[in-house]
């Protein structure tokens, strides 16, 4: 398994189609990719597991061609059906201690976490990544506890050498704030979902990233 703290893919893309409002998702997908996107996860909390499995291997002809790391989200039976890279669970979903006992290594494990408290989790020796969410409130996940902030993700960097991927609000005005914080993956959904232009989303997320500018 990769080291703590070993996660290179800074600008991480959740996916839905519902949340696609210009163009067809798996369009979406692609020029996301092609503007800069490391990663995908797609998270469809509305379908059918057999409407999910269709998508989740729609998307995953797309991330295989560009070379791209594909999550799934929840539903760990169809990650392992698609041969996924990862599966991204949350507090009330399976345990990922469950999910390493069933797959042993084959998944990248993230987890979100909610508050402080669940770093103390014997959860945790089984997770590669968490996802902290949410940075900032946001219409897209209403179902979450706390709002982290950048003092959050400060916090979390000081007791944990797991990789953060900041979820939550995201977009090009505070991108740079969060990594500066600590964050090692940005997590968007609206900035480039919402856009009419999703691979000059993405390229412009990108570019912001990775400025050198400490302020």
């Amino acid at each position: 398994m990769p080291v703590p703290n070993s996660f290179p893919y800074p600008l991480y893309l959740v996916l839905s189609e519902q949340d696609c409002l210009h163009h067809p998702w798996l369009k979406i997908a692609e020029e996301a990719i092609l503007g800069g996107v490391d990663i995908i996860q797609l998270r469809e909390k509305k379908d059918s597991k057999p409407q999910i499995l269709q998508k989740a291997r729609a998307l995953k002809e797309i991330t295989d061609h560009y070379h791209i790391p594909l999550i799934i989200n929840d539903t760990v039976e169809i990650a392992a059906s698609i041969d996924a890279w990862g599966i991204h669970v949350g507090q009330s979903d399976i345990p990922p201690s469950q999910i390493r006992a069933q797959y042993g290594d084959r998944f990248q494990i993230g987890w979100s976490i909610e508050t402080i408290e669940q770093l103390q989790s014997s959860e945790l020796a089984h997770v590669q990544h968490l996802g902290v969410s949410p940075i900032f409130r946001t219409p897209t996940k209403t179902d979450t506890i706390t709002e982290w902030g950048l003092q959050g993700i400060k916090q979390l960097k000081k007791l944990t050498r797991l990789p953060l991927i900041a979820i939550g609000n995201m977009n090009l005005s505070n991108i740079h704030e969060v990594q500066l914080a600590g964050a090692s993956s940005i997590a968007v959904v609206s900035a480039i979902c919402h856009s009419e232009n999703p691979r000059m989303a993405a390229q412009a997320l990108k570019t912001k990233m990775n400025t050198n500018e400490d302020h």
